[in-house]
Order: C-alpha cells, then sequence, then structure tokens
C-alpha cells in the first residue's frame, strides 16, 4: 500500500474547512492543515496549482479537490491504495 500524501488548505472562518478536517480525522487519514488566512506564501502555491483561491482545497498526491466533496475525497484515497 503507498503512502498518500494529503494537505489540507483552509481558513479559520470556513465551516466547509472544518467538515474536510473532521471527515479526514473520522477516517484516521494524517493529512498537513495549511492557514491560507496566515501564509500567504502557501496561499499562493495553492493558487498558483489550482488556479483558484477558495478553500477547503484538498491536495491527495498529484490531484485537488476543490470543496468539500467526500465521494471524490474516498475514490482518490482508494485508488492511492492500490
Amino acid at each position: 500500500m503507498s503512502e498518500k500524501k494529503v494537505t489540507v488548505f483552509s481558513t479559520p472562518t470556513c465551516p466547509y474547512c472544518v467538515m474536510v478536517k473532521d471527515y479526514l480525522k473520522d477516517k484516521k487519514i494524517e493529512f498537513k492543515d495549511v492557514n491560507v488566512a496566515s501564509d500567504q506564501e502557501m496561499a499562493m502555491k495553492m493558487f498558483n496549482r489550482s488556479h483558484n483561491m477558495g478553500v477547503p482545497q484538498i491536495w491527495i498526491n498529484d490531484d485537488v479537490v476543490i470543496g468539500f466533496d467526500p465521494n471524490t475525497i474516498d475514490d482518490l484515497l482508494k485508488a492511492k491504495q492500490k
């Protein structure tokens, strides 16, 4: 099983950001949480990769999910385990 690299880009005032982080915690998925409200360098990195400033953004290895989309997140997590 290959290791997944999961990063969540979020802001403290975003309710969907809290939902996606709780979802990943419930599934026992380790992730790096990046607060783009306080880290402008990472906010630009996020934008440069996705061309979108919307949060939450979930990066699963090379894939980007914008918004809280449990089905897509699950599909990508399963695909990365094979």
